[in-house]
């Protein structure tokens, strides 16, 4: 697919349409006041495994509603005092996994904890563990329509306090260094990412990959490639119906959370990116509140993004802000 959106000049103007909630704030402080009237009850069990040079714990802690949430934290073997710490989030569809495939950070040293996604994980990659317990109204299949009759019903309420509560988790565990905490996610985990960088005042850093859950208004209508295309077809079907449901997505579009942004930034995009549109992900990084912030390039790539070269632009960029 060649170039699709805006041109790359424009992209670095481009401001989202998305109309922002007045209680958009109310919003999530009760939200997040909810959730932490449950014990966070944080949990790492240590696992046996074959890996000689990292330890690996199996976590579960209270999200959204008290539920049961899974990760796992692992850490460099030679660890025995607090670490800089990244938190990562998964893309659309997946889990955490197998415990061996998150080597990577805590191979340069830092603690790494990832989250399950509550209710996915049977997509790809190694499965997830954690079930969603709340039921939704008619939705279209997929995850982009549970709820999304009202911001208060919507799925990503559930995980987006979820995440806070990973960050949350995260911290409370001996080996790592609160202070010196980074968000980071690709696609799905991109936005999630977002979210957290909004809603987590005193974060070290944010690492969004090709953001998913960015401009609902103008992402819903530029691509037809799920899974925005999953509202579209909703729509398709319950007519008449659109502003209420852009209503509710505002309350979950990275646009605003990126307007509350407190912590340094790296970002990357794919301008061939039909799944993520690049003006979508300019939104949220134009959007992003903080100074420091960056984002990367990738001209000639679709949803795939960077891959290993955004790794290492990662590698290279976080260690000066943790």
């Amino acid at each position: 697919m060649a170039l699709f959106d805006l041109p790359l000049d424009e992209l670095r103007d481009y401001r989202s349409a998305s109309a922002e909630p007045e209680d958009f704030d109310a919003f999530w402080a009760k939200t997040l006041q909810e959730a932490r009237e449950h014990e966070l009850d944080a949990r790492f069990d240590p696992i046996e495994t074959a890996l000689k040079t990292v330890k690996i714990y199996d976590v579960t802690f209270a999200g959204f509603g008290g539920h049961p949430i899974k990760g796992w934290l692992t850490v460099p073997a030679w660890a025995n005092s607090p670490l800089p710490t990244v938190v990562e989030f998964v893309g659309y569809g997946g889990g955490r996994g197998l415990p061996h495939t998150h080597l990577l950070w805590a191979s340069a040293g830092f603690a790494h904890f990832v989250m399950d996604t509550r209710g996915q994980g049977s997509a790809w990659g190694g499965g997830g563990e954690t079930p969603d317990p709340v039921g939704s109204g008619p939705a279209f299949p997929g995850y982009m329509t549970r709820g999304v009759d009202a911001p208060e019903n919507y799925y990503y309420r559930r995980v987006f306090t979820d995440a806070v509560r990973a960050v949350e988790a995260a911290r409370s565990h001996p080996l790592v260094d609160a202070a010196r905490v980074a968000a980071l996610g690709g696609s799905q985990g991109g936005g999630i990412t977002i979210a957290v960088g909004g809603l987590v005042p005193d974060l070290a850093a944010i690492v969004p990959d090709v953001p998913f859950l960015c401009d609902f208004p103008r992402s819903t209508t530029i691509t037809d490639r799920s899974p925005y295309r999953e509202i579209g077809n909703y729509l398709k079907t319950h007519r008449g119906h659109t502003a209420d449901i852009l209503r509710t997505l505002s309350y979950f579009d990275g646009v605003h959370f990126a307007a509350r942004g407190r912590a340094p930034a790296l970002f990357s995009v794919g301008l061939e990116d039909q799944t993520c549109p690049p003006s979508s992900v300019f939104a949220a990084f134009n959007a992003w509140a903080h100074d420091d912030k960056q984002i990367e390039v990738y001209d000639f790539n679709d949803h795939e993004g960077g891959g290993p070269y955004q790794e290492a632009a990662q590698l290279r960029w976080l260690p000066s802000h943790l």
